[in-house]
């Protein structure tokens, strides 16, 4: 492929070569845009991915002629093309090299041809059957019609040696640094995907496309592989850093939006609670025993008898819903009700959307890539949940069309990818099969935002897609299985996710299954007596440590009850521990939303990979089982059993610890204050009472009190505990919890900066206000591994406080 015209225009630069057009458009001088296509001219195609930025101020650019390349670059960015062969080189300013093409080129399109199968809606063609996770409907096609020609796009790179990889979404390998490795990216139970590439020589690659792909770094080369697009269509974004990556990646996608305060509290689920009745009496419980609790799950079947999907509750076991609601909100708890895309025929929810013809081929499932459809969903579940009062959303089951979870053997990962893909093509168009749940989430934030600015959307889905969390959505992990590779690979999957972009991901505490079906696969847990085997107990107290330090701490599964007594009582081991922890997340309530808000202001990321903070050391690059939670918290879970095994089978000879990385630098022990040099690797102690805990020289911990639920007495003295060392920063953010004024401006921050030099803690002038703000409140200043504290009191001025000031 040769280079034979250049045409230069205000936002981006023409190429015209012998194998098609190719076009790079800046976005803004770190951000380039790049696409490549075979025909005449490029795709007009409106993204479902990339939001459009309108006022956008043109980027200045430079092209320059070389003997043997062209080169364009901005004032962040240089872009060399080969003449001879079109390939493409990425430089920083400096002229690092960051990434390249093959010297012989790497961009390949090859044309192919996009089907659509026509189904019959009369025939009685229609298979329903109940599946592990819900209902599922199949249709066999009357034939298939030619719908367009597409391209299969390849787009191949030269990573450089010891240079590493995250992203592509979550996955149930548990792959940390994808170097060397390849995965299949399609959307499934298990997997959700998020097409970006972030690579610690400092930019990430965002790939718009919602068909299949594949990534590959092995035998068969690097590359990423789309299945079914118009034409190439990618992003290249310079960084260096990990956090200016990901806010490139949300500059072209959309900023992720304020979840509720009280969704960063506890969040009890299990499969399932079955009536109003149960609901209000495990709140009730929480409440009696003291337990800090902010949200109830309903999982499926909160409808009558088997109509599945319908967006109503059973008037047998939930008589009166919105009297269920205001008990539920008078014990200061929040109701999330699981709904799904897929209806049984026979509901009145079902009915309408057919008599519409809106579903699709499956007869099923409702098409959310129609704005009517998700506008009669949205209608459906405001009439039928909302409007009793209901206050979040658990979009189940997001990438409907599975197709392997079925029988004693887990199929291939290759006969995977193609029963599921086709199983999707059968009823979406196979450029979009990836963006099924991004539609669906846009429908429910839309709808919800057109309802009420007064509580605010949040949305808890299995699956993913970039720029989803533009519609405020968490994504879980998926019905993973109880053993301790499981809990070992979760972590890797949710910090790969994290990378993209996406900053809110979560799993099932304790994981789905607990028990093992061998006549099916994916049910595959160790520990057929559920909570009764204290193996099962000290993996559960594990999980619960780890989900403490997650975006949601949600606990949910089948086979045995969740709820903490379940563990145990006051005053044995395991049923203190889980006490310690969920009372540990609650002190740390003003730390994580600030680290929230944080997220909507910043394009910030708290649940981080190493590499986010620790990017050119290669120690870290392959840890999967440690992470940063915001800029001040390092957790190392533990990943093994050390006291039973399955069956409550007695272990002996296993030490209480396991192995941390430090990164360079000084660190604290969370739970002694005791001070130790970074750059090394130590044997941290890991009883079950205590997961590895550290926190970084030079941070400020906002700390509350021990409360109930999230809005608990917001009048308490908040902690300011300094972490010494190093100056430190942090932003401590208030708003009003629950609505959108935060987007007019009624938040408040406080900028706290610690001194090293002269061993000072100022807590900044407040900016900004909110209705319900504290205007005069009270700070307890402390320094790590020092006895005093100090009580400020606190009017929106500025304060400082010094270190002899704290044996006050």
């Amino acid at each position: 492929m040769e280079l034979k015209h250049v045409h230069s225009g205000k936002d981006g630069i023409r190429l015209e070569t012998t194998e098609g057009l190719m076009q790079i458009d800046w976005c803004t001088p770190d951000i380039a845009r790049i696409r490549y296509t075979l025909n005449a001219e490029l795709s007009s195609k409106e993204s479902l991915m990339v939001v459009s930025r309108p006022e956008a101020e043109a980027v200045e650019y430079k092209v320059t002629d070389l003997p043997g390349h062209l080169e364009i670059a901005t004032a962040e960015l240089t872009i060399q093309v080969d003449k001879a062969t079109c390939a493409f080189s990425y430089r920083a300013v400096d002229g690092t090299l960051l990434t390249r093409e093959p010297a012989r080129g790497g961009k390949t399109l090859e044309r192919t041809e996009v089907y659509h199968t026509v189904f019959d809606a009369s025939a009685d063609t229609i298979e329903t059957g109940q599946g592990a996770d819900g209902l599922r409907a199949r249709a066999e096609g009357v034939n298939r019609r030619l719908e367009r020609e597409a391209f299969h796009t390849k787009l191949e790179f030269e990573w450089q040696e010891g240079e590493a990889l995250y992203g592509l979404g979550s996955h149930e390998e548990g792959m940390m640094n994808l170097r060397g490795k390849h995965q299949y990216l399609y959307q499934q139970n298990m997997k959700a995907v998020v097409p970006v590439l972030v690579s610690t020589r400092g930019y990430g690659i965002l790939v718009d496309s919602g068909s299949y792909m594949t990534f590959h770094d092995d035998a068969f080369g690097s590359y990423l592989w789309t299945d079914a697009d118009e034409e190439m269509d990618y992003y290249f974004i310079h960084g260096p850093e990990f956090d200016q990556i990901t806010a490139g990646i949300r500059y072209l996608t959309g900023e992720a939006p304020m979840l509720p305060k009280w969704s960063f509290g506890y969040v009890q689920s299990k499969e399932r609670y079955v009536s109003q009745a149960e609901l209000i009496a495990i709140v009730q419980e929480y409440r009696e025993r003291s337990l800090p609790l902010d949200c109830i799950v309903l999982d499926w079947q909160s409808w009558t008898g088997n109509l599945w999907g319908q967006k109503t509750f059973d008037p047998e076991r939930f008589p009166d819903p919105s009297q269920m609601m205001n008990s539920l909100h008078a014990m200061n708890a929040k109701l999330m009700v699981s709904i799904w895309p897929i209806m049984g025929a026979g509901g009145a929810n079902h009915e309408e959307m057919n008599e519409r013809g809106f579903l699709l081929g499956n007869q099923a499932t409702y098409d959310a890539f129609r704005e009517e459809a998700r506008e009669l969903y949205w209608k459906q579940a405001n009439e039928g949940l909302f409007a009793h009062g209901v206050d979040a959303w658990w979009c189940d089951c997001t990438e409907p069309f599975e197709a392997d979870w079925k029988g004693a053997v887990k199929p291939e990962p290759e006969q995977r990818l193609l029963i599921n893909t086709a199983e999707s093509k059968r009823y979406l168009d196979p450029g979009m099969i990836n963006a099924y749940s991004m539609q669906h989430s846009k429908g429910i934030y839309e709808g919800q935002r057109a309802e009420t600015s007064a509580k605010r959307v949040i949305n808890l889905t299995r699956s993913a897609y970039a720029g989803q969390h533009r519609y405020a959505t968490i994504t879980w992990s998926g019905d993973t299985a109880a053993n301790w590779e499981t809990l070992r690979r979760q972590i890797a999957g949710g910090l790969n996710f994290c990378v993209t972009g996406s900053p809110y991901w979560t799993l099932d505490i304790g994981a789905f299954f607990v028990k093992n079906h061998k006549e099916q696969w994916f049910w595959s847990g160790d520990y057929d007596d559920g909570v009764a085997d204290l193996g099962y107990r000290e993996l559960y107290v594990r999980w619960f440590q780890l989900g403490a330090f997650l975006p949601m701490f949600r606990s949910h599964g089948t086979d045995t009850p969740r709820e903490i007594w379940q563990f145990g009582e006051k005053g044995e081991l395991m049923y203190d521990t889980l006490v310690n922890y969920l009372k540990l997340r609650y002190r740390l309530m003003p730390y994580i939303y600030s680290l929230a808000g944080a997220v909507a202001h910043r394009s910030y990321t708290m649940f981080r990979a190493l590499a986010f903070d620790y990017r050119e050391d290669v120690r870290v690059h392959a840890i999967g089982d440690q992470f940063m939670f915001g800029p001040a918290f390092m957790v190392a879970p533990v990943t093994e059993a050390m006291y039973y095994g399955p069956g409550s089978r007695e272990l002996e000879g296993i030490l209480k610890q396991r192995r941390v990385y430090l990164p360079e630098g000084e660190w604290y022990d969370y739970w002694s204050d005791e001070r130790l040099e970074g750059g090394v690797t130590i044997e941290a102690k890991a009883d079950l009472e205590t997961l590895p805990l550290y926190v970084r020289a030079g941070s400020i911990v906002p700390l509350g009190p021990d409360v109930q639920y999230t809005d608990e007495q917001p009048e308490a003295v908040t902690r300011l505990k300094v972490y010494g060392g190093k100056d430190a920063a942090f932003t401590l953010y208030e708003d009003e919890g629950d609505n959108y004024n935060y987007e007019t401006g009624s938040y408040s921050m406080i900028e706290l900066s610690w001194c090293e030099a002269d061993r000072s803690l100022t807590i900044g002038k407040r900016t900004g206000e909110y209705a319900g703000m504290q205007a005069v409140r009270q700070f307890a200043v402390e320094l790590a591994g020092h006895a005093g504290s100090c009580i400020v009191t606190y009017e929106g001025e500025a304060v400082t406080v010094r270190e002899e000031d704290l044996h006050c």
